[in-house]
C-alpha cells in the first residue's frame, strides 16, 4: 500500500494489474522519478544555453546565469577560490533536490527524495566525490596525515593515539552520508504524509491543505540548501587549510 497520493505509477497499476511493465515501473517508482527531473533540467539547461548571448537575450538564460552566479557566491564563500571547481557539482545536487522535493506537489508525480534509495545514493556521491577531491588535493599521504589529525612530536611517537585518530575520523566519515540520507529522506516522506492525509480530509481540510502546501514549499527548499550546505561544509572540512598556531 502506499502513503501517498495517486501517482502516474499507482495509476497505471489500476488500468492494468497484471501488467509486467507496470510491475517493472513499481520496483523502480523512484528512479522512475527521479529520471523524470533528469530529463526536466536537461531541456531546461539546453533550452537556457542553446542560443547564449553576452547580454541575456531571454528570461530563461537570465535565470540561469542569476542561479549559477548565486551557488558560485554561496560555495566560493566557505570554500574560497577553489571552491569555483565544485560550483557544478554543488549548483546540480541543489536544483536536483530541490525539483524532486517540489515533484510530489504536482499532481500524479511523486519525490523521489521521500524514498530512502535516492537520498542515500545522492549521500554516496557526495561522500566519494569529497574523498577523491581530498585525496586528489593532499595525496595519499597528505589525506592519511589529515584523517589521522595531522600528528606531529610526542603525539605522533605514541603510534597508537594517531591510529585511534584515524579509526574515529573513519567512523565519523561514515557516518556523514547516513545522517545526510535520513535527514533529507525523513523530512520530505513526513511533508507528503501530512499532504496525503490533509487531502483525505476532503473541501473541510482545503484550507489547511493549501496553507500546509505553502509550508511544503518552504521545507523543500529548505531540506536542499541544508543538504548543499554540509556537502560543501564537508568539502571544506578537507581542502581548507587550518592556520598554523
Amino acid at each position: 500500500m502506499h502513503s501517498e497520493l495517486p501517482n502516474i505509477v499507482t495509476v497505471l497499476e489500476g488500468f492494468f494489474p497484471q501488467a509486467h511493465w507496470v510491475k517493472y515501473l513499481l520496483i523502480w517508482e523512484n528512479v522512475f522519478f527521479a529520471l523524470l527531473i533528469v530529463v526536466f533540467l536537461t531541456v531546461i539547461a539546453y533550452l537556457g544555453s542553446r542560443k547564449k548571448t553576452i547580454v541575456p537575450a531571454n528570461r530563461l538564460q537570465t535565470a540561469v546565469e542569476l542561479f549559477v552566479s548565486v551557488v558560485d557566491d554561496f560555495v566560493c564563500g566557505i570554500l574560497g577560490r577553489q571552491g569555483r571547481e565544485f560550483t557544478p557539482f554543488i549548483g546540480t545536487l541543489f536544483i536536483y533536490i530541490l525539483c524532486m522535493n517540489l515533484s510530489g506537489l504536482i499532481p500524479f508525480l511523486r519525490s523521489a527524495t521521500s524514498s530512502l534509495s535516492t537520498t542515500f545514493a545522492l549521500a554516496l556521491c557526495v561522500f566519494f566525490y569529497v574523498h577523491f577531491a581530498a585525496m586528489k588535493k593532499l595525496g595519499f599521504i597528505g589525506y592519511i596525515d589529515h584523517m589521522m589529525n595531522k600528528p606531529r612530536g610526542a603525539m605522533a611517537a605514541t603510534v597508537i593515539l594517531p591510529v585511534f585518530m584515524f579509526l574515529m575520523h573513519v567512523v565519523s566519515e561514515l557516518i556523514k552520508p547516513v545522517s545526510l540520507a535520513l535527514r533529507l529522506r525523513s523530512n520530505i516522506f513526513a511533508d507528503d504524509t501530512l499532504l496525503m492525509a490533509l487531502s483525505s480530509f476532503g473541501l473541510k481540510g482545503l484550507p489547511l491543505l493549501l496553507f500546509c502546501t505553502f509550508i511544503v514549499v518552504i521545507a523543500a527548499v529548505v531540506q536542499a540548501l541544508v543538504f548543499s550546505l554540509l556537502s560543501t561544509i564537508y568539502f571544506a572540512l578537507f581542502l581548507i587549510e587550518e592556520p598554523e598556531h
